[in-house]
């Protein structure tokens, strides 16, 4: 008889790692109808047609099959081009550019390239649902920095100190960020690119919402300070500047010996990414800059109108420097974040994501993507003013 397994058959680092709190609330949204989704951070515009007619074309010409592991040296060139005009950082296209099954694919493979089991991994909270589960899945240790509203949910190089020990490793940056619109000035990078050199921690930098720093803020990337390209993963993709979250693209770059390691992790595991795929990007990168700009625009133009009216509706909300997301306070309606998107669901037919599947620091807030038509939005807004004026927690007598 062969004996029970404790547990069962999944491996422990499996089993502790919890379901996505944004699939699983969308489990639930996916079985109601009439429901306007305001959670879901997928842009809703159609990926630009000189992008789809590349992937056309691709396919016309035949071009179906395996490229080299790096990706399409044509695209690992364009790669190459287009991070040198946006970040002024120069990589090699031969062995410092790795083109990834999007950015998710990106940070796995960074994560396991680097950790060694217990090694500690630090990250800002709020932020992305993948970053702790994607940790703990490469045997290294979360270890969360908080950051707050009251300071514009900004990190500071002050809050990893006082998290760094012998056993730090590693940084991960999301700047912008998703969720809270976050970004990082030029002083306070500085600062925090001082302390990864002093304590000798790479940085895995996922800068996908980068295109989408919104005017009146610079975004800089941490590997184009001084002592920081050699110790430094960039992540970016084409998912959310370019609307091309289907084509599953991404690409990391780094010194050649990082690129080399997180190689031989993505042969095995992914082998490359679509050449049709490979195909588009190349097309996005080199020629799609005006189209980025006018997607870029709406997003601005819906940020103002979301952020104007849930302060309106007495709902705090600090106004989001990049992204398409907006990340208002709910407490004074007295609910906590998944009774509120509970029951705005239920209630009201709209969907936004309770704040604390962003970690515990999203505790008191919800997530709003304004990645959706302005006419749709105006209508979710004005369903939850309704749904917030109902709930709404009086305040005391006196006070």
């Amino acid at each position: 008889m062969v004996a029970e397994r404790s547990g069962g058959f999944v491996a422990r680092h499996v089993r502790s790692i919890p379901r996505s709190g944004i699939r699983d609330f969308f489990e639930i949204v996916q079985s109601m109808r009439d429901v306007i989704s305001l959670g879901i951070g997928e842009p809703d515009f159609v990926t630009p047609w000189r992008i789809r007619e590349a992937a056309i074309y691709a396919l016309e010409q035949g071009r179906t099959g395996y490229t080299s592991n790096l990706g399409l040296p044509r695209l690992r060139r364009s790669i190459a081009s287009y991070v040198r005009r946006w970040f002024g950082i120069d990589y090699s296209p031969e062995n410092e550019i790795l083109v990834t099954v999007g950015v998710s694919e990106a940070l796995d493979i960074a994560l396991r390239a680097v950790i060694n089991p217990g090694d500690e991994i630090l990250f800002h909270e709020p932020c992305y649902v993948s970053y702790a589960p994607g940790i703990t899945l490469s045997h290294g240790k979360p270890v969360p920095v908080p950051t707050s509203a009251e300071d514009g949910f900004a990190l500071r190089a002050d809050a990893i100190a006082a998290r760094i020990t012998s056993l730090s490793r590693v940084l991960v940056l999301n700047f912008p960020t998703n969720p809270t619109g976050a970004v990082l000035g030029r002083a306070e990078l500085e600062r925090i690119a001082e302390l990864c050199v002093r304590h000798d921690l790479v940085v895995i930098s996922d800068e996908v919402y980068s295109e989408l720093t919104f005017p009146g803020h610079e975004h800089v990337s941490i590997a184009s300070l001084p002592g920081m390209r050699e110790r430094t993963i960039f992540l970016h993709g084409c998912s959310k500047a370019f609307a091309m979250t289907g084509f599953r693209l991404g690409f990391a770059c780094a010194p050649a010996e990082l690129t080399e390691a997180m190689m031989r992790v993505h042969q095995y595991a992914m082998l490359c990414a679509s050449i049709i795929a490979q195909e588009a990007a190349i097309e996005a990168l080199d020629n799609c800059h005006d189209e980025m700009l006018r997607m870029r625009e709406k997003y601005l133009e819906r940020r103002n109108f979301v952020v104007a009216a849930f302060r309106r509706m007495g709902l705090p909300c600090i106004e989001p420097k990049g992204t398409f997301y907006a990340f208002p306070d709910i407490s004074p309606t007295g609910l906590n974040s998944r009774e509120f998107a509970i029951r705005l669901l239920e209630e009201e037919r709209v969907a936004m994501v309770p704040g604390d599947a962003f970690g515990p620091g999203g505790s008191g807030f919800v997530r709003c993507s304004c990645s959706t038509a302005m006419d749709l939005i105006e209508i979710a807004m004005d369903r939850i003013d309704r749904f917030v004026a109902r709930v709404r927690r009086p305040t005391p007598a006196g006070a």
